[in-house]
């Protein structure tokens, strides 16, 4: 038997999926917005309700957003409530939960570093791809929040292994000692890491635009 408020809550969900099959294109393919939500877990009805309801607010508008589904370990590009886009998160550790809540803004797109100019082939440049894009950043958003984005190395690529590796933990490193002398610890930052691979890396910071939105999806059992 599910609890009254948990009903509630379930009731809450249906109709927020009901209103956004309604007032989103294509959307009624994917109805299943979140296949690994456990409905009998109040917690996971009531985080689930509320990332849709603030992505309903979005797909109402006609820009492109990012959703972290940290419970199907998955990051979605989507546009109007329609996927355009998704990659799989390999692993994932954060700092404060109560913080990722709400809608966040990106302040600046990761920094591209465009290629040099070879002598004797004149003063054009071939355009910006893809492969161009870095793997290894940080995503400062204005509410405060910052996504580290953890490249994976390739299987039997001990140098990059090695490279990558350092440059985590110099990364947590700093974030640790800057929190020395302060009244805050340091697990009560708003910061999230994730690893993906160096292509789902690279296709993230393709995808993202300053100012873009990105919603987070917690995961009830922690």
């Amino acid at each position: 038997m599910i609890p009254q408020h948990a009903q509630i809550r379930l009731m809450n969900l249906c109709a927020i999926l009901l209103l956004f099959v309604l007032t989103t294109p294509s959307w009624g393919k994917d109805l299943e917005a979140f296949p690994n939500l456990n409905l009998n877990d109040p917690r996971s009805v009531k985080e689930a309700t509320r990332v849709l309801e603030e992505e309903l607010k979005l797909a109402a508008r006609p820009h492109t957003y990012v959703l972290i589904d940290l419970v199907g370990n998955t990051i979605h590009i989507k546009g109007r409530g329609v996927e355009l886009h998704h990659m799989p998160i390999v692993q994932w550790s954060v700092g404060s939960w109560e913080k990722l809540t709400g809608n966040h803004r990106l302040v600046a797109r990761p920094q591209v570093v465009r290629r040099k100019i070879e002598p004797g082939k004149g003063d054009e440049q071939e355009p910006i791809s893809l492969t161009d894009m870095p793997a290894d950043y940080d995503l400062s958003f204005s509410s405060g929040l910052t996504i580290n984005v953890v490249p994976l190395a390739e299987k039997g690529n001990l140098a990059q292994g090695i490279a990558f590796m350092g440059k985590a933990w110099w990364r947590r490193l700093k974030n640790w000692t800057s929190t020395i002398g302060t009244d805050q610890p340091s697990t009560s930052a708003a910061q999230l890491e994730i690893t993906v691979s160096v292509d789902h890396a690279q296709s993230l910071a393709w995808s993202l635009v300053d100012g873009m939105a990105v919603l987070i999806r917690r995961s009830a059992d922690r």
